[in-house]
């Protein structure tokens, strides 16, 4: 994973080489303006060799789950199959344009309602809308249609959101910039939703609770049925915070625990691309009660065909266009290759991954709550007697290859390491890195200095991470 280091581009640039050879001109030359070359942004000039080799180097420093094991709890990096490539690359569905006809355009459409009317059957809700660009987005628009649903019956008095402290952090983001309070009820002892606290919330204020469910500390919600009675018995919603569908896919369906609305984070549960700030997508799914708040234009089958619709009292467009289709097409070939069968049995392959990693690690590393754990756990990544902190343990991770866990989330874990294997690595992968996590723990109490100093083998080392973010350097400075 980690080469010597190659000189940098710049030191190798000699003047007068050139990476390319252009055609003699068949058009009149056109000079620039004046200001529209800089003089001062001197590029290195080489040759094409060392120009592919500088670039193939640069690929090679990247990290990624094709080419290492990247436990990122709640994030959920899991391998994508190739295949979801080769489909999302068809010509016939690459070509498409969102501003064609729809009689033009109904094959992608009917991959878009049969992909809506998936994860309907998967979720057991009674509408879907694909239009979200990313799972917070799709959360937002679920707080949107909550809203939309009191106001829609005068009842404009409910402003205060309900939100776990295990819940993702978006959640109060997401309740904040849609107009409301936040209100966090806290976790008993077994890592579930204080139920005596729920019920001194639940009020007439009310507009529901955001439930992230398998949690943040990668346990299901064992009170989930009574949570949604307490808070539909007030009149509020229950959002489903759907970014751990992976861990009960197949198994239970949340519309028939009580959810109300839920959004689908697609690279946890459906093996597409993580957005990270670019092509994702973000499903929402909503009982029948919400279906006409729905953000529009949604995919129906009308007939033998399929066009637009938008619902009656849809809280409007949430993005350009119809969201990330090929994300779509990347999803819809997943579920069709994978089946009923192969969904609950990724599911399951992903709950028996986690609990079998976590009995390897805990006698290394405190568990933040001891009980059977769904498709993520987390420990404590304070080593009694020692000054080692979960981040020394997830810099000397790096050292050995692995892409470090989640650190410091949730936050009502002291020193957090939120370890997810998912389902697609093997008993050797976790045997390593689980004999890793030993060692390095072991480490911290012989020879703590190789932590704190970690990594040691990267073209950069330890940063200091506040100014990083604060004052980063993005160029080459000689």
């Amino acid at each position: 994973m980690y080469l010597q280091p190659e000189p940098l581009i710049f030191d190798l640039s000699s003047k007068g080489r050139k990476a390319y050879t252009l055609p003699d001109l068949d058009v009149p030359a056109v000079h620039f303006p004046e200001g529209y070359i800089r003089d001062e942004v001197k590029l290195p000039e080489v040759s094409e060799l060392d120009f592919v080799r500088h670039y193939i180097h640069l690929s090679q420093k990247n990290v990624s789950v094709d080419s290492v094991f990247y436990p990122l709890g709640s994030c959920t990096m899991k391998y994508n199959p190739k295949v979801n490539e080769k489909a999302a690359s068809i010509e016939g569905l690459t070509e498409v344009h969102p501003l064609q006809a729809e009689e033009s355009a109904q094959g992608s459409l009917e991959l878009m309602y049969r992909l809506q009317e998936s994860l309907k059957e998967i979720t057991g809700f009674a509408g879907v809308t694909l239009q979200p660009a990313a799972g917070a987005h799709g959360e937002f628009a679920g707080v949107l249609i909550m809203r939309a649903y009191h106001q829609s019956r005068g009842d404009v008095k409910r402003i205060k959101m309900l939100i776990p402290d295990s819940a993702h952090g978006t959640n109060p983001a997401s309740s904040a910039m849609s107009g409301f309070e936040c209100v966090q009820i806290p976790s008993d002892s077994r890592g579930n939703v204080d139920l005596e606290a729920l019920r001194k919330e639940c009020d007439d204020s009310v507009v529901g609770l955001m439930l992230t469910n398998p949690n943040t500390l990668g346990l299901f919600e064992e009170n989930v049925l009574e949570v949604c009675k307490i808070v539909h018995e007030c009149g509020g919603l229950v959002y489903g915070d759907g970014a751990n569908l992976n861990a009960i896919m197949g198994i239970a369906r949340p519309a028939d625990l009580g959810i109300d609305v839920m959004h689908f984070n697609m690279h946890k549960t459906f093996s597409t691309p993580h957005g990270g700030g670019g092509p994702g997508s973000g499903p929402v799914g909503v009982n029948q009660d919400l279906t006409v708040f729905l953000p529009g234009p949604i995919v129906a089958k009308v007939g033998g065909s399929y066009c637009w619709v938008t619902p009656e009292k849809s809280i409007g467009r949430l993005k350009s266009f119809h969201g990330n289709y090929g994300i779509m097409i990347r999803a819809y070939t997943y579920i069709r290759m994978m089946g009923s069968e192969g969904l609950r049995m990724a599911s399951e392959d992903a709950v028996l991954n986690a609990n079998y990693l976590k009995v390897k690690v805990s006698p290394h590393y405190k568990l933040a709550i001891d009980r059977l754990c769904k498709h993520e756990f987390v420990v404590h990544g304070d080593i009694p007697g020692t000054d080692v902190r979960a981040l020394d343990i997830s810099k000397r991770l790096i050292d050995y290859g692995y892409h470090p866990p989640t650190n410091y989330f949730p936050l009502i874990v002291h020193d957090a390491l939120m370890i997810e294997p998912t389902e697609t690595e093997s008993k050797e992968t976790m045997d390593a890195f689980a004999e890793v996590l030993a060692k390095i723990a072991e480490e911290a109490r012989t020879q703590p200095e190789l932590l704190h100093e970690a990594p040691h083998f990267t073209p950069v080392t330890r940063l200091d991470e506040t100014q990083a973010a604060r004052n980063p350097v993005l160029c080459y400075r000689g």
